[in-house]
């Protein structure tokens, strides 16, 4: 089977390029992941998997094959794959930082103060070990706190630590003095230091995050989705700051959590979203939990845009990212991270079932099969929430542009009847009769 050029995606049987709404009754696709990824694709109507040097039409890669591959490789216009060229602008913890600050420089230049406070979710951050000293003057206006360290390019909590003391990250003081070259030959490891959020809203004593999923289609004009489903990871431990060595009180990651002593696999250490939205209504309020949520919209829209110029952007790519948010004792939303390669590997049965539905939607989205009108505001469990501009409900008539009564098209927590409006929304798979 030969390519056009490395990665080449000419397929050997003729195929044409599709013409607008007209389906592919047959996808090649090869996946990199063995989890819940490759159930979905297995087991999706016309979907035929492909090894090693097979051509593809969609390919669910690693973002190491990305790196290795992309740039050498020629897509045909029906191809797909599961990254954008330089994704790390959002999911490098630094470089999510350097984006972030910038673009609300910029926000506050073009729209002013008021408006340049709506981008203040992420906790103060400095990149070691080249901002050592700009840290260590903020370190010293605020003695006993407490800042957390963390690898720029690492993820399921590892290399991550709490401290409140300079001694205690003597190391990067010590490659900070180095010459360039020296730095170079010894390749030191780049953190982010960030103040440590000392009041985490507390459920039952534990600290939690929110895993919440974003697909992105487009950066040029951008168009991003918000799934409805999502999870709360919890600490296995009772929260305090008397201890700040213990992994199991101040992480959340289920990769941490589950090495716990008291950890329960079946269990888990997870609240789906909508059972956490309901526990926060009963508690605050219907009106207080939906400004919450819409804080929550805010830093998906706005983070997303701090790096929409500079994302490469290509027909060929999508990206389905994993947002980690932490909610402090006010019911203030901070961004933690965005990671590029969300662990789609289930921890129990109901976790499963949400990630399958996360996966099964995703690629209704990306439509390879040409079911879709385009025009849609709502295709499974995911709701388009941006379009080069927010995407508003259908109010009963009563949306106009501007009108107060207009609601934004997102319902993270929110009941998520997929299958009936799949039932609904979707033409038949090519060659398929319509149930």
């Amino acid at each position: 089977m030969s390519k056009s050029k490395t990665g080449g995606y000419k397929g050997p049987y003729g195929y044409q390029k599709r013409k607008d709404g007209e389906g592919r009754s047959c996808v090649r696709y090869k996946c990199s992941l063995m989890n819940t990824v490759l159930d979905v694709l297995h087991q999706r109507p016309g979907w035929v998997e492909v090894k090693e040097d097979g051509e593809w039409d969609f390919n669910w890669c690693d973002v190491g094959w990305l790196r290795e591959n992309f740039d050498h490789s020629y897509m045909e216009e029906h191809v797909r794959i599961c990254h954008f060229r330089n994704h790390y602008e959002l999911t490098r913890k630094n470089l999510m930082v350097k984006n972030l600050k910038r673009y609300r420089k910029t926000v506050e230049r073009e729209a002013g103060r008021l408006e340049a406070v709506k981008c203040d979710f992420f906790p103060l951050t400095f990149v070691l070990p080249s901002e050592y000293h700009l840290f260590v003057e903020d370190f010293k206006r605020s003695p006993g706190s407490t800042w957390i360290m963390k690898p720029v390019a690492r993820s399921q909590g590892k290399g991550i630590f709490l401290f409140r003391k300079l001694k205690d990250i003597m190391e990067w003081k010590k490659d900070c003095t180095r010459s360039d070259e020296q730095r170079d030959e010894a390749q030191v490891e780049s953190y982010v230091v960030q103040s440590y959020i000392e009041n985490p809203y507390l459920i039952h004593g534990r600290k939690f995050d929110l895993r919440v999923y974003i697909l992105v289609t487009s950066y040029l004009p951008l168009k991003a989705w918000l799934y409805r489903d999502g999870f709360a990871r919890f600490s296995n431990t009772r929260f305090s700051l008397r201890t700040i060595d213990d992994q199991y009180v101040h992480l959340t990651n289920v990769a941490v959590q589950k090495t716990a002593p008291v950890y329960n696999p079946e269990k888990g250490c997870k609240w789906q979203m909508q059972q956490l939205r309901r526990y926060l209504t009963a508690k605050h309020g219907t009106y207080v939990v939906e400004e919450l949520f819409k804080d929550i919209d805010n830093i998906f829209i706005r983070s997303l845009q701090s790096v929409q110029k500079v994302i490469i952007n290509d027909k060929h790519c999508f990206e389905l990212y994993g947002y980690d948010i932490l909610l402090d004792q006010d019911l203030k939303p901070w961004l933690i991270e965005v990671n590029a390669s969300p662990s789609l590997t289930a921890s129990n049965q109901d976790d499963y079932e949400m990630k399958y539905s996360l996966i099964e939607d995703t690629l209704h989205i990306v439509d390879m099969e040409g079911r879709l009108t385009g025009k849609e505001k709502r295709v499974g469990g995911f709701d388009l929430m941006w379009n080069d501009g927010p995407v508003f409900r259908e109010n009963a008539g009563l949306e106009t542009l501007g009108s107060p009564f207009q609601t934004a098209n997102t319902h993270l927590g929110g009941v998520n009847d997929r299958k009936k409006q799949l039932r609904q929304l979707l033409k038949p798979f090519p060659g398929q009769k319509k149930v």
